[in-house]
């Protein structure tokens, strides 16, 4: 039996649009949504071990989406992480790989790649 903490998802965007469909979805699906405007309220507000997944904007101002993971990682945070992006790359797709993301999603998502991430993470 899983319990709310394993099964709460975190969401990092700047974009209240995305935050607010994201939750709406996931929370249908039956999942603990939190959700964060910025990278640094993400570091700021909560506790990463109390989230089983992330869903991490890349292109954000003050802090991406890759900054937020290798700050994470450099912490021992192993949560699995999705990076999201509109305009993914080549680069940009190894980079987020290198530092231990899961999958690198481009916007807009589909349920079916939002849901298998988020399934295989909560297991």
């Amino acid at each position: 039996m899983q319990d709310g903490r394993r099964r709460l998802v975190g969401v990092v965007d700047d974009d209240a649009a995305v935050r607010d469909s994201l939750r709406f979805l996931l929370e249908a699906a039956g999942f603990g949504v939190v959700t964060f405007p910025s990278a640094g309220q993400f570091l700021a507000a909560t506790d990463p071990d109390s989230i089983a997944c992330l869903l991490l904007d890349h292109h954000m101002p003050e802090m991406t989406g890759l900054d937020l993971l290798r700050r994470l990682r450099r912490a021992g945070r192993e949560l699995p992480v999705a990076l999201m992006t509109g305009s993914p790359s080549a680069q940009l797709m190894r980079r987020a790989l290198e530092l231990g993301a899961v999958v690198v999603l481009e916007k807009p998502l589909t349920d079916q790649a939002l849901f298998q991430f988020v399934g295989d993470a909560t297991g």
